[in-house]
């Protein structure tokens, strides 16, 4: 009976299963492509498929590719703007987008936050080379706020809404300059400021018609897609100067 009791009692503690979707795993970018708006939704299930007993919250990120990427510093010498100090980061998303449920500080501590990147305070940008402490994070916030204006970086917190304690879903708006690639969506339930479990899904986001036409050029045949440019700029010019000397 003991014995029983016990395994009921581990059976009861174990931990729940997310199981994830999204409205779109398919972005297709196409002329005149405006953004998408995506819809991440799920339910939180106890292993045998039953509603959770317990409440938990509900993170949700969704990031883009990396890349490298350099950050430069404006100032202003003698009226003229020029760029002075930089940085490289060697693994910066592309796209980074972060919903919760509540105001992550009082979901989780600095620690697990930091841990999981539970949001732009607590993103990772790793610099190239060796950087002062203070000029890292220097040029890790204006990276954050350049990217965030951009509307690339994200942190809507509230944004996800959960429903019996079962259904969760949240709203991410992509721009229409996102890069192209593979795009993880990874949602983790948190129950008394402890990650529980997660889960992991993707979106691809690709251009199509003429667009991916331009870019495979470009990527395939870089010398002829360059010199088919110069000669199309050199002729468009020649064309337009012809006009002008008419008139």
């Amino acid at each position: 009976m003991a014995l029983m009791l016990a395994c009921a009692a581990l059976g009861g503690a174990r931990n729940p299963i997310l199981v994830p979707e999204i409205s779109e795993h398919e972005i297709q970018v196409r002329q005149g492509f405006t953004g998408a708006d995506l819809l991440l939704f799920g339910a939180i299930l106890t292993p045998e498929g039953a509603r959770a007993a317990e409440e938990y919250d509900i993170v949700v990120l969704l990031e883009g590719p990396v890349r490298s990427i350099i950050v430069r510093e404006k100032q202003q010498i003698a009226g003229v703007w020029v760029n002075a100090a930089s940085t490289q980061f060697r693994s910066a998303p592309s796209f980074f987008a972060v919903a919760s449920s509540r105001p992550i500080k009082k979901i989780v501590d600095d620690k697990t936050a930091a841990i999981y990147e539970l949001g732009l305070g607590w993103l990772q940008l790793s610099p190239i080379g060796v950087i002062d402490p203070k000029e890292q994070q220097r040029f890790s916030r204006g990276l954050v706020d350049l990217m965030r204006r951009q509307g690339l970086y994200q942190q809507n917190e509230g944004a996800v809404k959960i429903s019996g304690q079962v259904l969760y879903q949240a709203r991410i708006a992509l721009p229409s300059n996102v890069q192209t690639g593979t795009y993880t969506a990874e949602t983790f339930a948190i129950r008394k400021g402890r990650v529980v479990t997660s889960a992991i899904s993707r979106v691809i986001v690709r251009k199509e018609g003429f667009e991916r036409f331009v870019a495979a050029s470009a990527d395939q045949y870089g010398f002829y897609y360059g010199l088919f440019a110069v000669i199309i700029s050199v002729g468009m010019g020649w064309i337009a100067g012809r006009l002008f000397a008419l008139v």
